[in-house]
């Protein structure tokens, strides 16, 4: 299937998820909420299960991996940068999460395990991939801050909710149709392998280079 491209507004519904599939291009509207912290997940959780409000809403809407450095300035915080973190470190939390979040779009690094996928196929959820080292690109999407949650914590892992304009381009790694483009990779490197390894012995064998 040919990839596209998307601008959508957060939040979003399940059938705008739906209609993405993997290796399409997405650009952002709205509001995100963003964490690098694995202290910040397992709060979560303990709200949940303890049935306590949480600072912010989720539904509908996004938990990005996004390491974030504020700072408060008369009374307001200020965004100064943000950058993605690796997903797979959260691996244990992420099921759970996208099911009683009701989240719609989770993102980073690195994707995530069957088990998130699983999660994400059941519910309509997909998994952006951030640009790697795009900082400036992540933080020039930034409009404002709306709230930042838990400053008992560090900054990377306070819980922050931002408002974004075009935010991209991201690219949906894993769909809500279970597709994962690592999962790909996965099995296109596997298939490779055994003649990688040939290609070793037979330049093993005859003294020289590949």
């Amino acid at each position: 299937m040919e990839s596209s491209t998307h601008r959508l507004t957060l939040p979003l519904g399940e059938q705008e998820v739906r209609a993405l599939h993997a290796g399409d291009m997405v650009f952002l509207d709205g509001e995100i909420v963003i964490t690098a912290g694995m202290p910040t997940h397992e709060r979560i959780l303990e709200y949940l299960d303890a049935g306590k409000p949480l600072p912010t809403q989720f539904a509908g809407g996004t938990l990005f991996h996004l390491g974030s450095y504020s700072r408060e300035v008369d009374g307001h915080y200020e965004v100064l940068y943000m950058n993605p973190t690796t997903s797979t470190r959260f691996n244990p939390f992420m099921p759970t999460l996208v099911r009683r979040l009701g989240l719609r779009a989770i993102g980073g690094k690195g994707g995530l395990d069957r088990e998130s996928v699983a999660a994400m196929k059941e519910s309509g959820c997909v998994y952006l991939s951030f640009l790697g080292g795009g900082a400036a690109l992540h933080t020039a999407a930034i409009k404002s801050v709306v709230s930042v949650a838990w400053p008992d914590l560090i900054f990377q892992y306070r819980l922050v909710r931002l408002l974004v304009e075009n935010l991209g381009p991201l690219t949906v790694a894993i769909d809500a149709h279970g597709r994962s483009l690592y999962e790909d990779l996965r099995v296109s490197a596997e298939n490779r392998l055994p003649e990688i390894l040939s290609q070793l012995a037979r330049a093993r064998a005859d003294g020289g280079t590949i």
